[in-house]
């Protein structure tokens, strides 16, 4: 017996190819070396650190992976408690959820599912020792600088969720590193892919030795292998947090392409935004709005319909087109798992982005006639429900 996926003529997502992927891969092979921490890994670090300025990189073999990191280097105990949006990915509460931390969620902002910065406050408590921030689709939140200076007046740590976030700035400095520890993620579904693979940015120098110690299964490895300790040991806690060279080596063909990839990403976003604009102006829908001092790094493009009963309609039309559009996140206040654990707050922004949000299909190989096709299948959704007039 075997399971078969629906198949979409335009599917959500098509992993890229940048070219050399395949011929490092083969250079990993034939230098002999496969597990992580060679040459490709290297470069991979020196990357970050040289592009976005950061203190130190440390691949990981996911997103995941790097949270996890994170919330081992904080030190948290039992009942500790970390404040973070509840419109999110799982992983971001499950890193901090196995230290034995216990999660307070927040709401979206009214405009972005970003975390609500001004709701941050009355929730601090003697126990609260983290922020996560998640900079949803690429984009910071509103009141960014407002709320490192609240962290900073209460000597809490500010972790950034930086997984849809590669290349993208506020002000000029590249989100993932305001915070002192923050997670990138290389899923096939990202701007920059691996397969899977992700990225720990530790911006605190006071993590450098530990973290690395951490990524290495709690020993010494690293240290030993530069001459800088007699003995191979184990010293601390730590998890095989290090992603393979082959992973290494297709990453490093894909940051080798950045500027290529973002340049293509930002046409298919800026196509989007100009055929959807008249519909969006009808009250159709709103989109996302862009923050004016943020630089995106266009991850995804999303529209917010009025209501899940909408949204659901348009996802079944886009499907029976043979177009694969998504929806996220299920917001974790009212999930199975942390619902009973929740406080009872109504999240309603939250909830809102969870019930009328739509992400279309975004990715490098996305064709022309492909994306004119999803924007016309739009149109015609709004015409046929709602009796909107189609623009050529």
């Amino acid at each position: 017996m075997s399971l078969s996926l629906p198949h979409y003529s335009i599917p959500f997502n098509r992993p890229f190819l940048a070219g050399l992927e395949l011929e490092y891969i083969r250079q990993a092979v034939a230098a002999g070396k496969l597990s992580g921490n060679g040459e490709f890994t290297r470069r991979c670090h020196q990357f970050f650190e040289h592009r976005y300025g950061v203190a130190k990189a440390l691949l990981t073999a996911s997103g995941t992976d790097a949270l996890e990191m994170a919330a081992l280097l904080l030190n948290l105990q039992p009942g500790d408690e970390v404040i973070m949006p509840s419109y999110t990915f799982t992983s971001t509460a499950n890193a901090f959820v196995l230290r034995g931390a216990h999660v307070i969620f927040a709401d979206s902002g009214p405009d972005h599912p970003n975390l609500d910065w001004q709701q941050v406050a009355p929730l601090l408590s003697a126990r609260t020792k983290a922020i996560v921030l998640v900079h949803y689709g690429g984009q910071p939140l509103v009141g960014l600088y407002e709320l490192l200076d609240l962290a900073r007046k209460h000597s809490l740590w500010v972790i950034e969720d930086a997984a849809q976030a590669i290349e993208a700035q506020y002000e000029g400095q590249p989100l993932g590193t305001f915070g002192h520890l923050a997670a990138f993620s290389f899923h096939e579904t990202k701007n920059i892919s691996a397969g899977e693979g992700g990225m720990l940015v530790i911006n605190d120098p006071s993590f450098m030795a530990r973290a690395e110690i951490l990524w290495e299964k709690g020993t010494n490895r690293a240290a030993f292998a530069r001459g800088e300790a007699a003995r191979y040991e184990w010293v601390d806690i730590g998890s095989s947090f290090l992603a393979s060279e082959l992973n290494a080596a297709y990453l490093w063909a894909q940051l080798q392409a950045i500027d290529i990839i973002q340049a293509r990403r930002r046409q298919l976003w800026e196509y989007y935004a100009k055929a959807l604009a008249p519909l969006a102006a009808t009250g159709a829908f709103r989109l996302l709005p862009q923050l004016p001092a943020a630089q995106p790094n266009w991850h995804i493009f999303a529209l917010l319909c009025r209501h899940e009963t909408e949204r659901d309609a348009l996802l079944a039309y886009l499907r029976k087109h043979q177009i694969l559009a998504v929806f996220h996140y299920l917001p974790l206040h009212l999930s199975p798992f942390y619902g009973p654990r929740h406080d009872g707050r109504a999240l309603p922004h939250a909830e809102r982005y969870a019930q009328t949000l739509v992400r279309l299909p975004l990715f490098h190989d996305l064709q022309p006639a492909e994306q004119n096709l999803i924007v016309r299948a739009i149109y015609a959704f709004y015409q046929t429900s709602f009796g909107l007039a189609f623009v050529e």
